[in-house]
């Protein structure tokens, strides 16, 4: 019996179909972003461990894929074991995200990079998930980050020109939920949860939508009991509000927030922000909405204001997101460069998106009879792609079962069929070429 091959757990193969509409889908995205000016970058696809493990990434860390050194032997697993560091054991990791790869990228060539630098960068990575529906252990994410501009600029550029490439998409349903880090450090702060605490605060209130304000409360509760009591209250005050969606203006967000955190330190500064922001991206004449969530976090955690995420009704997952990481980029060249960024989480739009037929495409198949030699037949498609009219030139001898091999030629997206004879190959121009499922 034949043994059924696969790729491993939480890979995929694409199929011709598959990979040409992932690729228009990243055609369309790739082309929003170099007219919003963006420009693409290329990084490698492994990065030194020690960067990869160097709390820039939060929860991903451990779920990197480790590149083992060269050479290890008995005695280096020994010790690596002993140590109980498998960072003894590999130098290299496949990235677990582009953030990280375009900070080093940043530091390595600011030198040669424009003071304000506008980033594009679509490629795979790699985490150890447990595979799941919608959770790959390879996938493709999809950013763009401004990294030099300290002001509201660059969210407002970022979120204009992510929302420009969902709309391109015909995802017109998104809302971009925001929030600011310095709104939720306020909250725990006057919730009495002090600075140590509040890092496993956020982590669990990262959790609300999976396991609900008792089920936060009760994790917090182990460590902080007092303050956990005192947030179940705020966010007990919040959930009304959620359902119908806070508006993103600076009095009703002032409002939401409890009347104890509203003259804190920051506070003004990140509501302000943000009213600039939703403003911008309002005023911008998009069709995609944006609302205050002040329960939102975002897991990773090198951000520092600003943060966003985008919900689609068909997705029960976010479909985008980011937010300003200031501080990254300055672990790796020694002096702090502002940054923020946006990722469309690219696996989770494919399926979603409505694109049009591709207007004006010509993917054409040369149907020969067996008897013509193959010669002729190249001379012929080259004769064809010389004038450039043409998507796709295909050359197919014909089979006894010319159905079903237009029916196969029609799934594969070929929209037109031309039947080559003798006279054809003196005078390729004679060729005619017929809508697929036309008679022969």
């Amino acid at each position: 019996m034949a043994q059924q091959i696969s790729p491993p757990r939480g890979m995929r193969d694409f199929l011709p179909a598959d990979k040409r509409r992932r690729e228009r889908v990243l055609g369309t995205i790739r082309a929003i972003y170099r007219a919003h000016g963006f420009d693409e970058i290329e990084t490698p696809v492994v990065e030194d461990a020690a960067r990869l493990h160097s709390g820039l990434g939060g929860d991903n860390e451990k779920l990197s894929f480790g590149v083992l050194r060269r050479g290890i032997g008995a005695d280096d697993l020994a010790e690596a074991a002993a140590a109980a560091d498998p960072q003894l054991l590999c130098d290299l990791g496949l990235r677990f995200d582009l953030t990280v790869p375009l900070a080093r990228f940043y530091a390595s060539h600011r030198a040669e990079l424009p003071t304000v630098f506008r980033a594009v960068q679509i490629a795979p990575v790699w985490r150890a998930e447990r595979p799941q529906k919608g959770r790959y252990r390879q996938f493709v994410q999809c950013d763009v980050d401004i990294l030099g501009e300290p002001g509201e600029l660059a969210e407002i550029e970022l979120l204009t020109a992510g929302s420009a490439a969902l709309a391109a998409l015909g995802l017109h349903d998104c809302v971009i939920r925001i929030n600011d880090r310095r709104l939720l450090t306020a909250v725990l702060a006057a919730c009495g949860f002090a600075p140590g605490d509040q890092a496993q605060a956020l982590i669990s209130i990262d959790k609300l939508d999976k396991i609900g304000p008792a089920g936060v409360v009760a994790e917090l509760a182990e460590t902080a009991p007092g303050p956990a009591g005192h947030l179940a209250e705020v966010l007990a005050a919040w959930a009304p509000q959620l359902e119908g969606g806070i508006v993103a203006e600076r009095e009703a967000m002032l409002a939401a927030l409890p009347e104890s955190v509203r003259d804190a330190e920051g506070v003004p500064d990140a509501v302000a922000s943000i009213d600039v922001i939703a403003a911008a991206v309002r005023a911008g004449g998009g069709t995609i909405g944006i609302v205050y969530d002040p329960t939102l976090v975002r897991g990773m955690g090198y951000y520092t204001g600003t943060i966003f995420e985008v919900a689609h009704p068909q997705s029960g997952s976010s479909v985008g997101g980011g937010g300003r990481y200031d501080g990254m980029i300055g672990r790796f060249l020694g002096q702090d460069v502002p940054a923020c960024g946006f990722s469309i989480g690219f696996e989770r739009i494919v399926d979603l998106a409505r694109l049009d037929d591709a207007a004006g495409a010509r993917d054409v198949a040369l149907l020969a009879d067996k008897r013509l030699p193959a010669a002729d037949l190249v001379r012929v498609k080259a004769a064809v792609l010389a004038t450039g009219g043409h998507d796709r030139v295909r050359v197919e001898r014909k089979p006894k079962n010319l159905r079903g091999l237009l029916a196969s030629l029609e799934t594969q997206g070929f929209s037109h069929v031309a039947h080559v004879r003798d006279e054809h190959v003196a005078d390729p121009a004679s060729l005619r070429f017929e809508p697929l499922g036309a008679p022969e």
